[in-house]
């Protein structure tokens, strides 16, 4: 029994390894956020495997549903609908669930795409060492957020939905100097990928294009 941990393309679905490709061919069992994006990715590679889902909101069931699988000694692949599983989603406790009812449990990285290393390689600042955050808080904590991240002293990124990026912006604005440098990337390695550049006195991002998914850099 295997329990691989995959990552999948953030959007070109040309990033995948042949090694993730592979994996997936090899496994008995795939666990992903959501079946129907796993399953056009698996579509378009001509992989068939069956496919279970689980996410933040998959009930205690569905975990001892894998360690029970596990037991059989089925190997298992778990992806996240694009990057690297257990980055900013839940992939970390179940891994976590597994070592400590399995200690013997194999446990194997497929490494590849994460959005946050993507953006901090473009952003040309210091990232000999930086703080990874997740998604700021969509309510509670969310000032607190901000506030601290004024405080940070080292390179900062996180991720930002559309839905709340132009409140993200003006927050930033709000708790951050005016010459701290910011790049933000939306929907990198996609059709429209664009990257912007700038101090928080002057980085804009015009209206009709906060759609897709955001990575925003501070530079420490």
């Amino acid at each position: 029994m295997t329990f691989y941990i995959v990552a999948m393309p953030i959007g070109n679905l040309k990033d995948i390894s042949e090694r993730a490709l592979e994996t997936l061919r090899s496994v008995n069992l795939i666990l992903c956020e959501d079946t129907r994006v796993t399953a056009k990715l698996l579509s378009h590679f001509d992989i068939q495997k069956p496919l279970q889902s689980y996410h933040q909101h998959s009930q205690l069931s569905k975990v001892a549903y894998v360690l029970e699988e596990l037991k059989k000694g089925k190997d298992i692949a778990l992806v996240s609908d694009a990057g690297t599983p257990g980055i900013s989603d839940p992939g970390n406790k179940l891994i976590e669930y597994l070592i400590g009812k399995l200690p013997g449990l194999k446990i194997v990285p497929i490494p590849g795409p994460c959005a946050a290393t993507a953006a901090l390689s473009v952003s040309g600042f210091p990232i000999d060492k930086f703080v990874f955050l997740g998604f700021p808080p969509h309510k509670k904590g969310r000032e607190k957020f901000f506030k601290e991240l004024a405080k940070e002293e080292k390179t900062a990124v996180f991720y930002e939905s559309p839905h709340r990026m132009e409140k993200c912006l003006n927050q930033l604005k709000e708790f951050l100097p005016a010459d701290r440098k910011i790049v933000i990337c939306r929907e990198l390695t996609k059709m429209f990928e664009t990257i912007y550049r700038g101090t928080m006195d002057n980085i804009t991002i015009p209206k009709n294009e906060i759609k897709g998914e955001f990575v925003v850099v501070l530079c420490r």
